[in-house]
């Protein structure tokens, strides 16, 4: 039998896994126990939190170990985690995705960024970060992200049998899917092998944040404003569905263009701003200036519908999304 390297009050081993539905977190976690529990000897149990079932809202998945003598009595969701699965970088725009760590506690984050760029992007103090290029792995071996996160959890969580995990893949797979056996275990293998992982010290004087629990009201009795005024509104202006995207993005030539609206007409959100400015003979038309990116969930029906392949698909880059937006001009609202 394997020994936890850490435990909470209780006697759990932790893990919470951040994000998105359509990217598989609900089986990682699954699987994750699976392992834990058939393939080294612990108690363990495996469940998720979503809200709409549907591809791109956000999924929480919680997985707790503790020794075969300790019984689970505790159902609710991972507050305090030992280790944090981020399958979507971008989730941290919305959601605190490093809620209720420890001060030693490891992050790991599907991304291409470096653990210095990732420690400043989440605003961690410290702790452990760890990174791997989940969805460029799963791109090019044409399988799916959570292979390569499980891959990558593997390598942070040493009691957990990478061996065991392959049988359990294609357990999971050969029946209906066997021709995605063998890259799903590639997948595994790459996310195993290609994580990097750097650990940052608390800086001398300073302290975690306090745990403040995820169903704390932001507006409650003592703190909502006189009167009951709801400060802000929910509303389509202040969406931002970037986090949506799920490993692609369109890219605009504006030299292609011939401002059809074609790419218009498919978007199911209305990311593409234009302005009405005279054409050659001085008559006004409506031309495409470029892509609000802050609306943009990646389902590219725009590149399938663009007649001068003035749209095209690429990886998705927040740098590049930051850096080529148009934004929306909206005279009457306040952003």
């Amino acid at each position: 039998m394997v020994s936890l390297p850490k435990m909470n009050e209780l006697g759990f081993f932790e893990i919470r896994l951040e994000s998105i539905g359509g990217l598989g977190a609900n089986l990682a976690g699954k699987m994750l126990a699976e392992a834990g529990v058939m393939g080294a000897g612990l108690n363990g149990v495996s469940f998720s939190s979503y809200g709409s079932e549907k591809k791109g809202s956000p999924v929480k998945a919680h997985i707790r170990f503790c020794d075969p003598d300790t019984n689970i009595r505790d159902t609710a969701p991972v507050e305090r985690p030992h280790v944090v699965g981020v399958f979507h970088e971008s989730l941290h725009k919305t959601v605190n995705v490093i809620s209720g760590i420890y001060e030693d506690s490891l992050v790991l984050v599907n991304s291409t960024k470096s653990t210095a760029e990732l420690k400043e992007k989440l605003k961690l103090k410290g702790g452990t970060i760890a990174v791997v290029d989940a969805i460029g792995i799963a791109l090019e071996e044409k399988n799916r992200v959570n292979m390569a996160m499980l891959g990558a959890l593997f390598r942070l969580c040493p009691f957990l049998d990478a061996e065991f995990m392959k049988g359990v893949i294609r357990k999971s797979l050969e029946k209906k899917y066997p021709q995605a056996v063998q890259p799903a275990i590639r997948t595994f293998e790459r996310g195993f092998n290609e994580v990097v992982f750097e650990t940052f010290a608390l800086p001398e004087g300073e302290t975690m944040p306090s745990f403040v629990r995820q169903d704390t009201p932001v507006l409650g009795y003592e703190t909502q404003p006189i009167g009951g005024v709801i400060t802000n509104p929910g509303n389509s202006i202040l969406k931002d569905l970037s986090i949506s995207r799920a490993g692609m993005m369109p890219r605009f030539d504006e030299e292609k263009c011939i401002h059809c609206a074609a790419c218009d007409n498919v978007c199911p959100d209305f990311c593409f701003v234009w302005d009405e400015q005279p054409d050659k003979k001085g008559r006004p038309q409506m031309f495409l200036q470029g892509i609000d990116y802050q609306y943009c969930k990646g389902c590219l029906k725009c590149v399938t519908a663009c007649p001068t392949e003035a749209l095209s698909k690429d990886r998705d880059d927040d740098k590049y999304a930051e850096r080529h937006r148009v934004p929306h001009r909206f005279d009457r609202a306040i952003v």
